[in-house]
């Protein structure tokens, strides 16, 4: 009869943890390269960004926050700096995990991808910035690669600058 016991314990330890979480599930949390990852953080939503990644919703009192600042730079082109509030960068190679208030920052040029970034700061060629006005967009991403977000929007922050062409004279 210890097998009924046993079967029991095993039971009721699968129904104590935390939605399955620990692994009494079926496997799919722990899919491949798309899967995002089942967490007590936040709610994924069904919808997505620009880039197609989901939108993990959290509430607005600890919710990460990102500014963007631009500004030219002497040698050419120009520099990016965040700011960043109830965020901390995750180092390369981190566990693909959604952590409250940890990952990575997307940026983005008129919409269009340019670079990860884990550190505040970014050098932006003047190639990738032509004469006209342009957006430079930040937004903040979790280490599972879902856009942080709240009321349903990402997490991010947009810059308008204009280059006049006087960026790049020295180059």
């Amino acid at each position: 009869m210890s097998w009924t016991r046993r079967t029991l314990i095993g039971l009721v330890v699968c129904a104590l943890l935390p939605l399955g979480a620990q692994g009494c599930g079926t496997g799919e949390a722990h899919g491949g390269a798309g899967a995002v990852s089942p967490s007590p953080v936040g709610k994924v939503l069904d919808d997505t960004d620009g880039t197609g990644r989901h939108l993990r919703e959290v509430g607005k009192k600890d919710a990460p926050e990102v500014g963007v600042e631009v500004t030219p730079d002497t040698g050419g082109g120009w520099d990016v700096r965040l700011t960043l509030r109830h965020f901390r960068f995750s180092p390369a190679g981190a566990r693909r995990k959604a952590v409250p208030g940890h990952g990575l920052a997307n940026l983005f040029v008129d919409g269009r991808p340019v670079t990860r970034l884990r550190a505040p700061e970014y050098h932006l060629p003047p190639r990738l910035v032509p004469h006209g006005t342009h957006h430079v967009t930040a937004r903040l991403y979790a280490d599972d690669g879902t856009v942080w977000a709240v009321h349903g929007k990402p997490v991010e922050s947009t810059a308008d600058i204009t280059a006049s062409g006087a960026e790049t004279a020295g180059r």
